[in-house]
């Protein structure tokens, strides 16, 4: 098996490859995904045209969902955070403490996406949005 081309001049330990590159991309476009996510979920989620088109929480439960909707909100962000974090800190030279960053958030952007397609099948469209792009980092920054 050949070994990948690696970019960098620094020691081995800071050395990133083209694959990782790869995985980077992946997962700044996952914590963006979880930024939208968190907006609309604890930004937006009041607003009608929001409640139609995403969540269909009916009127009369909207006051009971909101508090669930904000935490969940909140949820997402922080793993966005991680997952920029991760590559802050691969960036900085500390390639082991990045990549465990980015795994961890990455990993678990991933999970959440299979708990609401396993919850709710006809939600494989949203789990597919959330989840494609943790996987697809996941699968580069550790290949």
């Amino acid at each position: 098996m050949a070994k990948p081309r690696l970019l960098g001049t620094g020691p081995p330990s800071c050395t990133i490859s083209i694959m990782t590159y790869v995985g980077q991309v992946a997962a700044l476009i996952a914590a963006l995904i979880h930024v939208y996510i968190f907006v609309i979920e604890a930004v937006l989620f009041g607003r009608p045209d929001v409640q139609a088109r995403t969540f269909r929480v009916p009127p009369e439960d909207l006051a009971a969902a909101r508090p669930w909707a904000f935490n969940q909100g909140f949820y997402n962000l922080f793993l966005a955070v991680g997952a920029v974090a991760g590559v802050i800190v691969l960036h900085a030279g500390s390639r082991d403490a990045g990549l465990a960053l980015v795994g961890l958030a990455c990993g678990c952007m991933l999970g959440a996406a299979l708990v609401l397609v396993a919850a709710n099948p006809k939600l494989v469209r949203s789990a597919a949005v959330q989840g494609a792009a943790p996987l697809i980092a996941l699968v580069f920054v550790f290949m």
